[in-house]
């Protein structure tokens, strides 16, 4: 597993046979089954997530009770409670795996060794944290821009795996609407 992870960073940074290894004694290789919590609110993430295969998504509770779905991940890429797992504060957010999963995890302190032991893997986090702050101040813009119809769209023509494999009410909640908007809008669309 570990070679998928670092065959992407290469994508952005090169890596010396000592950082490959690094990178296979730091990140722990793990299976969690369809619905399983990695990590609950009102806890300080443990781990920063790679996923491998499957599908993984941060949610929480409003204030009605209802899960609101603020992200959804598909591989490859990386998924954690960002802001408080690199502050090691309580997360209001809930991560759960959509499917059963292959992970690999690391903790902050292993992060931080890894980071002080390579300058390339502090490069490359360094991007993953960019990319992260990038692509959540561009989905609150296209939340509050872009139709619903629009928000579908993107996300069918950026993700289509997406809906293939996430059930349609966490769909629906990722992109700001309610089950039954989403299936009309669905069948409209279809026309």
């Amino acid at each position: 597993m570990n070679d998928r992870l670092i065959h992407l960073i290469e994508q952005y940074v090169d890596l010396s046979e000592l950082e490959r290894n690094y990178c296979r004694q730091y990140f722990e290789p793990a299976s969690y089954s369809k619905n399983h919590i990695l990590e609950e609110e009102e806890k300080i993430p443990r781990y920063l997530y790679f996923v491998v295969s499957g599908f993984v998504r941060l949610f929480y509770y409003n204030d009605k009770g209802d899960e609101v779905t603020t992200h959804i991940n598909c591989p490859p890429g990386f998924i954690t409670s960002y802001f408080n797992f690199i502050n090691q504060t309580k997360s209001e957010e809930n991560l759960e795996c959509i499917t059963p999963c292959e992970l690999l995890r690391i903790t902050m302190s292993d992060l931080d060794m890894l980071t002080e032991q390579s300058p390339a893997f502090k490069d490359f986090s360094i991007l993953i944290f960019q990319q992260s702050l990038s692509y959540n101040e561009r989905r609150s813009k296209e939340l509050a821009t872009l139709s619903a119809e629009q928000r579908y769209l993107k996300l069918m023509s950026e993700y289509p795996q997406i809906l293939q494999n996430v059930p349609m009410q966490y769909i629906a909640s990722f992109l700001g609407m309610n089950p039954k908007s989403l299936s009309r809008l669905r069948k409209q669309i279809i026309r």
